[in-house]
């Protein structure tokens, strides 16, 4: 197998989704075949995380777990949820080895998260996700571990809320960034946090790659595709995988005026910085 002479890092995707329970190991093989070093999966809810457990332990060393609570799923039983993480991540720091629904593994969760607050389509649940991502700010505050944060139409709120805990936070990223300079500039005031930039700035309409350069500089910015969503172009429409990763390097590269190359080597330090991570073990 001869692999690219660059490699790069998906900092979030779901390959534990049902959409790849017919080819993960397809999946999988393509994107080390493409140059991708490591894959990083966040949790979403409960079920989910026996998932994310069970890709990370069956690709051990390539795959990765976060722990969290994703804002739209907060309704319902989330105060009984966030207990149930909140035990198996301490359980997980503090002997690398967990136990949940009969699954034995040996991946301590690498960051918090997807967290953070949606009022897209609606606010009805406004209270709950706040008082649910400040829980988890505090996870990230008392484990050190990073933040892989998801924020849609709820910016100021979200901010407001990390903004005491600016200081003891380790860090972390906001995951799918699609805003405007001003917005990027509002979480780059967060020194030790990284935009996460994925099929999005691939796409025609997409401001990303004008407004990327303009006011965010490399060493702020992580690559992600969040598959099976968001594919890029060419894949536009189809199921995203992390393979696709390679085009938003692609497009990153043709922005900065940078090679591939040098595009790789500059998120993957970032990758390293935040979550302690190399692409190269």
């Amino acid at each position: 197998m001869i692999l690219p002479h660059f490699v790069c890092i998906d900092t979030h995707a779901h390959l534990n989704g049902d959409e790849f329970k017919d080819d993960l190991p397809e999946v999988i093989a393509s994107a080390k075949n493409a140059g991708v070093a490591k894959i990083f999966l966040p949790a979403v809810d409960w079920p989910s995380v026996a998932g994310v457990l069970k890709v990370s332990e069956d690709y051990s060393g390539y795959v990765y777990p976060m722990i969290g609570l994703q804002p739209e799923e907060v309704k319902g039983d989330w105060k009984e949820v966030l207990e149930k993480m909140k035990d198996l991540l301490t359980e997980s720091l503090s002997t690398e080895q967990s136990d949940i629904s009969g699954l034995r593994h040996r991946c301590p969760f690498i960051a918090i998260g997807e967290c953070g607050l949606d009022f897209y389509w609606s606010r009805e649940y406004e209270k709950e996700q706040l008082a649910a991502f400040e829980e988890q700010v505090k996870w990230s505050v008392e484990t050190q571990l990073p933040l892989e944060i998801h924020c849609r139409k709820a910016q100021n709120e979200l901010l407001h809320i990390m903004k005491p805990y600016e200081n003891e936070l380790p860090g972390g990223v906001f995951h799918c960034f699609t805003g405007n300079q001003k917005e990027a500039e509002e979480y780059l005031r967060f020194s030790r946090f990284s935009l996460g930039i994925g099929g999005v700035s691939t796409f025609k309409s997409s401001h990303l790659r004008t407004d990327l350069p303009a006011s965010v500089p490399l060493s702020r910015i992580v690559l992600e595709t969040d598959s099976p969503y968001m594919a890029p172009v060419p894949h536009r429409g189809t199921r995203n995988e992390s393979s696709f990763v390679i085009e938003v390097l692609k497009t990153l590269a043709l922005s900065y005026d940078k090679s591939v190359e040098e595009v790789a080597s500059v998120t993957n330090e970032n990758v390293k910085r935040i979550f302690g991570i190399e692409a190269k073990d």
